[in-house]
């Protein structure tokens, strides 16, 4: 079944005519704000590639990140399985709060899966670091140096974790992993690769084992 599909089959009597919509952002999984639309609203999201929603308090559509320059740009619109329900994965152009926060929910992301999901944002960043090479950057003169280099520093992080894991504490450890990790991500980027696709590979392998 296709979005479009999928989404014609919406309750909209059950919400007498809006049904709230949650938006994710669809790099780090991390839940944006909360809105409703109707309808129209509906289409012009998905027409415009651009979310809007229905202002409760206005009586009309709302293009978010029209005043602000703020837009959420659509990457994937569906229902929820009792269809009165929306859920929008979408790339946050901004904040998405009008407070000027990532995140309406803002303590949401002090949590464990916030704090993972970070790692999504610390590829965004090192990717940024690369494209604009600042002055003074580590990740955009460690890139420059080629695969070979990055290859060899995450091989000393990695001899510096396994060092630290049986003869420090455990903050040392921590950060060695750190260290470790950050290197690992510019060497997927300098193969063209992306955490994602390492996680694609753990979840194949999870699913074929017992």
């Amino acid at each position: 079944m296709n979005e479009v599909t999928a989404l014609r089959k919406l309750d909209w009597a059950k919400g007498g005519g809006m049904l709230p919509a949650i938006v994710q952002d669809a790099r780090t999984g991390r839940v944006l704000m909360l809105g409703f639309m109707n309808e129209e609203s509906l289409e012009r999201t998905l027409g415009s590639g651009r979310v809007v929603f229905f202002s409760r308090s206005r009586n009309e559509l709302w293009l978010k990140g029209a005043t602000s320059g703020n837009f959420l740009e659509v990457v994937q619109v569906s229902a929820d399985c009792d269809d009165d329900t929306i859920l929008v994965l979408a790339r946050p152009v901004g904040p998405a709060c009008h407070k000027g926060t990532i995140s309406c929910f803002a303590d949401a992301w002090e949590t464990e899966a916030g704090r993972l999901a970070f790692l999504a944002s610390l590829e965004r960043t090192i990717a940024h670091r690369i494209a604009e090479s600042p002055e003074g950057s580590y990740t955009a003169r460690l890139f420059a140096s080629g695969v070979g280099r990055i290859a060899q520093k995450v091989g000393e992080e990695g001899v510096e974790t396994a060092l630290a894991a049986v003869t420090s504490d455990d903050p040392e450890l921590v950060g060695e992993c750190a260290d470790l990790l950050y290197h690992l991500l510019v060497l997927l980027k300098a193969r063209n690769l992306s955490l994602a696709r390492v996680v694609q590979e753990l979840a194949s392998r999870h699913a074929q084992r017992p």
